[in-house]
Formats: structure tokens, C-alpha cells, sequence
């Protein structure tokens, strides 16, 4: 993914799940379309790490802030290597 919205989300009496569809609906509205893909700080995963949300793949950088969220669509080409290495 080289461009996608991030989405800021501290509310902390969601659990992460809640949080990570709020912004991919939100995403869906805005753009016509649902992300399939989303980083997140480690810290906001937490210790309980979900790897896919309602069919949105979720997956950890400390590249992105606690508490932010940044979704969009993995490329095609990306996700064909992915499943070429892991076959």
C-alpha cells in the first residue's frame, strides 16, 4: 500500500476491532470503496492482535502512532508474492 487515510481513534473504552471497523467504514464512505488492508502502532494492537477485521487484514508498524490507524488497498502485486511465498 503507498497511499491510504489514516484515522485517528484514542477512544479507549472501544476495543481495537471497534475501532478498526469505525475507520474502514468510514474509509468505505468516503471513497466507495472498503479497505482490505491496515497498520497500526504495536501498543494499539495490544497484547491480543487481531490479524483480520471483518475481512480487513491488520497488521503492525511502528511506523504508524499510537492510537492511529492506516488503512487502504494492499497492491495486487504485493499480495500475489505473499501468497506465492507462502505456497
Amino acid at each position: 500500500m503507498d497511499v491510504g487515510m489514516l484515522w485517528f481513534d484514542a477512544d479507549q473504552k472501544r476495543d481495537v476491532s471497534a475501532r478498526i471497523t469505525r475507520a474502514s467504514d468510514f474509509y468505505k464512505s468516503k471513497y466507495g470503496r472498503k479497505p482490505n488492508l491496515c497498520f497500526l502502532h504495536p501498543k494499539t494492537a495490544g497484547e491480543t492482535h487481531p490479524g483480520e477485521v471483518d475481512g480487513l487484514r491488520v497488521q503492525t508498524s511502528k511506523m504508524v502512532l499510537p492510537d492511529h490507524f492506516w488503512l487502504g488497498i494492499e497492491k495486487a502485486e504485493h499480495k500475489e508474492i505473499g501468497q506465492k511465498q507462502a505456497a
